[in-house]
């Protein structure tokens, strides 16, 4: 379980994904590139990438989730996956681990967001974090979440978000890693039923 409390929580939670470094390291080494073929696709040279995996430097924001975006472009067909989830009687969806761009909800989560996930598909949920799931995945990587080709599934509490496009209910949520077809790594985030948490 992460600690939700934990230190250097970002002040502006859709400003920046945490772990940007290892993030890269990992869809770069899933997809089978070298780090020059990621400097291209980022306009950038290849000592650049290597000091942003590193963690020495990092693109601003905008880039980063540009280029985490043109990197887990999903082009295979996950029908059967998203079928699973969009019947799914739990609170639960899928995002793809790296950029957390939605690729399908349950009707109980989208009840839960009060908003259609047809309206989300394809967008990346960073930007509705709360600074609970902030901090929760800022620890990732001290868990060795990135390191991992399959991570114990982590349980978090979500905290609360009340805006008007997008809420979130004060939950545990299980994370899970799986894979798509492509190898794209994904998250499917599966809240738990509070009366099973309070014994």
């Amino acid at each position: 379980m992460i600690d939700s409390t934990a230190s250097g929580i970002l002040s502006d939670v859709g400003s920046a994904l945490p772990n940007f470094g290892a993030r890269l390291r990992r869809i770069r080494r899933l997809r089978g590139l070298k780090q020059a073929s990621v400097a291209d696709l980022a306009g950038v040279c290849q000592t650049t990438v290597s000091r942003w995996e590193a963690g020495i430097i990092e693109p601003d924001p905008a880039a980063a989730r540009d280029i985490l975006r043109k990197m887990t472009a999903v082009c295979s067909d996950e029908s059967a996956l998203q079928r699973l989830v969009e019947s799914s009687t739990l609170c639960t969806h899928l995002v793809t681990d790296v950029d957390h761009r939605l690729l399908a909800a349950s009707p109980g989560r989208a009840s839960e967001w009060r908003r259609p996930a047809t309206d989300l598909l394809g967008v990346s949920l960073w930007r509705f974090a709360t600074q609970n799931i902030a901090a929760a995945e800022e620890s990732l990587g001290v868990i060795g979440w990135w390191d991992d080709s399959a991570p114990a599934p982590v349980t978090v509490w979500t905290g609360r978000r009340d805006a008007d496009d997008l809420r979130i209910v004060p939950s545990w949520m299980i994370w899970e890693r799986v894979y798509l077809n492509d190898g794209t790594p994904a998250r499917l985030c599966t809240s738990k039923r509070l009366t099973a948490t309070r014994a």
